[in-house]
């Protein structure tokens, strides 16, 4: 929701105005666009990034909450794709280990021999034909081939198998007619947005000439730049660039299309996913994601996370002009996979506490099956005018980093500049330092959160090291909670003005995880809402319309709402 005419400008959109030029521009803000803004703000080059919308609020925020090396990419013979995916997985849980923690994955099989005849035909036509499950002697070559891929010098644990009788111990509510499983580890991600903020916090930080807006909009394409909406206002004014970067994901065409250059790049498809409040689902994976085929040829998972579990996803074409919606039908779909994997396990709608969907950054398939679309990424470029525009084609959350690297050195060329800085072992935000153990948690916990008490844990989570500024911060002037203690007023402060806060949905959604698991209470809302509004200067209408629009967000996404469309 923008509020034209009634916003100040913001100072950040205001330099950029006044300024009216930078070395790039980069357009989508999203983690692909974020990673490439960060990679560019280290090497000390002016640029500018801009998102319509508030930062990875579009497919970045749709995410499974994983970190993996893509085993089912094998089949697609990605193996390129899936020898980056394992290193940046293994390089995330070093660089970012706030929000990059190692997840035990299972797979249920239900067979020895199954699709080793169509595996083959599949891997050469990426087309899906009659699905066939996996059985365990696919499985189990594909797992030898990700064990070599994926170690890390033996620093992740090599794949096991277990017979019937094994698996059913470890998981007992698993169904009883499976042959065996396979375990592995990749990577969980536990707060998605939040590690792309830290992403782009680290590029703002690290170059006075990198400046990040959201809630503006690139509009049109000038022969020096772009032009640009601050959607908050209405303003609407031009940036100079030498080189523009399109990484606007699923709408990469689109935005080309604003820019009168219209290209056929993207193919997405729609990923759903929903959060179950459900402790005996959440007993029953014993902590590990439960990844398998289902019947369709789908591949979906069972996640327990922040005492939630989520289960997704689908893989369904999808126009990214239209809004992204988890229908009914796809509820339906998770309830009898859930019923596939743990046929004892009753699911029930009301225990639904939110549900999301988003269309995948793909490029376009034709006829290949949407399972089956390349997960890697490709960039083009447009030198017809006098600035160069760039659109970056497909990516993943896994390879943002490598991703950014990538695309920045692509501009750096355009520049004539030499790359200076090498971000394969720069920490990430409040991953520098971050503590490992129960015994440095401690000693950094009484060090940096001196009477923080109950808090210093949630502050750890949230912000990684960084909770020591944003402590000291809250600590120097008069802090009350809200959200039953989730947040507080003073922590309101400090996110408005260092982290982009402009709406409520940035806080609920984004900054916070209340929405995620059914957190989100009318009182929550009002309390914030009203502790923004001070910070903000909204009056009592802009107030109310703010809270009108999460609630309705919330409603559509947990068991309250329904979605048909």
């Amino acid at each position: 929701m923008s509020r034209v005419a009634s916003s100040p400008e913001r100072p950040s959109v205001r330099a950029v105005r006044e300024a009216g030029r930078a070395s790039v521009v980069v357009v989508g803000g999203g983690i692909n666009g974020i990673s490439t803004f960060r990679d560019l703000a280290l090497q000390g080059v002016d640029v500018v990034l801009v998102e319509r919308g508030d930062f990875a609020s579009g497919a970045s925020s749709a995410s499974s909450h994983m970190v993996h090396g893509g085993i089912r990419y094998l089949e697609n013979g990605e193996f390129r794709l899936v020898k980056e995916s394992v290193q940046e997985r293994n390089r995330l849980l070093k660089l970012a280990p706030h929000f990059v923690k190692p997840l035990e994955t299972t797979i249920p099989i239900y067979s020895t021999f199954s699709g080793i005849l169509s595996a083959p035909l599949r891997f050469l036509t990426h087309r899906s034909g009659k699905p066939q499950e996996r059985g365990a002697a696919l499985i189990k070559l594909g797992l030898m081939i990700y064990d070599t891929f994926s170690r890390d010098g033996g620093s992740v644990p090599r794949h096991r198998f277990l017979r019937r009788e094994r698996s059913l111990t470890e998981l007992p509510r698993l169904d009883d007619k499976i042959a065996y499983t396979a375990t592995y580890f990749d990577a969980s991600m536990h707060d998605p947005e939040r590690l792309a903020l830290d992403v782009l916090l680290d590029g703002v930080r690290a170059h006075d000439g990198a400046l990040a807006l959201n809630y503006v909009e690139a509009v049109g394409r000038t022969p020096r730049g772009v032009t640009v909406r601050d959607r908050e206002t209405g303003t609407t004014f031009d940036i100079e660039a030498d080189v523009v970067v399109n990484a606007s994901g699923p709408w990469t065409d689109l935005t080309n299309k604003a820019f009168g250059t219209p290209t056929r790049y993207m193919g997405g498809t729609k990923g759903s996913h929903i959060v179950l409040d459900h402790p005996e689902l959440l007993a029953a994976t014993r902590g590990r994601e439960i990844f398998f085929e289902h019947s369709d040829g789908r591949i979906v998972l069972i996640y327990p996370l922040k005492g939630r579990v989520l289960v997704g996803t689908t893989d369904i074409d999808a126009d990214p002009a239209e809004p992204a919606v988890c229908t009914e039908e796809e509820v339906d779909y998770f309830f009898d996979l859930i019923r596939h994997v743990f046929p004892t396990i009753a699911v029930e709608r009301s225990q639904i506490v939110y549900r999301f969907s988003g269309i995948r950054p793909l490029p376009r398939h034709e006829d290949t099956a949407p399972g089956f679309v390349s997960r890697d990424y490709r960039v083009e470029v447009d030198e017809s005018g006098a600035v160069p525009f760039l659109s970056l084609v497909g990516g993943k959350w896994t390879t943002f980093r490598a991703l950014g690297e990538t695309l920045a050195t692509r501009v750096l060329g355009l520049l004539g500049r030499e790359r200076g800085v090498d971000t394969t072992e720069v920490p990430i935000g409040g991953g520098r330092e971050f503590p490992t153990t129960d015994a440095e948690r401690d000693a950094w916990v009484e060090r940096h959160l001196p009477g923080a008490g109950d808090r210093a844990a949630r502050l750890l989570a949230r912000y990684g090291t960084r909770a020591a500024d944003v402590w000291r911060f809250v600590s120097e002037g008069e802090d009350a909670p809200l959200a039953d203690g989730d947040v507080s007023t003073r922590e309101l402060e400090w996110m408005v003005r260092e982290e982009h806060v402009v709406h409520l949905t940035d806080v609920v959604l984004r900054r916070t995880s209340l929405a995620f698991t059914g957190h989100a209470s009318d009182d929550a809302l009002t309390g914030i809402a009203g502790a923004l509004a001070d910070l903000l200067g909204w009056d009592a209408l802009t107030r109310d319309a703010e809270v009108d629009e999460v609630r309705q967000h919330v409603a559509q996404r947990d068991g309250r709402g329904r979605v048909s469309a």
